[in-house]
């Protein structure tokens, strides 16, 4: 499915921010007149970003809090419409959307850092059982064969995780 934004103002330039802003940043664009109206986009779909004016919140806090409940993890957006060009808009959604992209990417690679480094532990475990059922004496060849595969594999998944593979 395609990232969406959804544009949430009442401003009579809305279709036109919204032309500007699918050009500006590759993406759809869905309109929201109201809060009301946003708060049934919002529950129906996710959106990577949520541009919302902010006399609308300013005009019916409790609606914008109940809209803001299910923004998600979308990036949000406030401008004032009234005093704002669409090329202000513009570069406040790319300037958001810059930072969740960045902000994704350290967490995605905290994650996979903290995944590698119990795999690693266990690799290393795996390694040091293999060694020692390997050292019992009189160990049948189809068994040695079996655990020197495990080893070997184990080998290759530790190599990989130091990424020198």
């Amino acid at each position: 499915m395609e990232d969406m934004i959804l544009l949430i103002t009442s401003s009579s330039r809305i279709k036109e921010c919204a032309e500007t802003i699918k050009t500006a940043t590759g993406h759809a664009v869905d309109l929201a007149p109201t809060l009301q109206q946003a708060g049934s986009r919002l529950r129906a779909q996710e959106y990577v970003a949520v541009i919302v004016d902010q006399l609308l919140i300013d005009g019916d806090p409790d609606e914008s809090d109940q809209m803001l409940q299910h923004s998600g993890a979308a990036a949000l957006v406030c401008v004032n419409f009234a005093i704002s060009g669409i090329e202000r808009v513009v570069r406040e959604t790319r300037m958001v959307l810059a930072r969740r992209q960045r902000e994704e990417q350290v967490a995605r690679q905290s994650a996979e850092q903290a995944v590698w480094s119990e795999l690693r532990e266990d690799v290393t475990a795996m390694l040091l059982s293999c060694d020692l059922a390997l050292a019992v004496p009189g160990l049948p060849t189809p068994v040695e064969e079996k655990i020197r595969s495990v080893h070997d594999l184990a080998c290759h998944i530790r190599a990989r995780l130091a990424g020198t593979e």
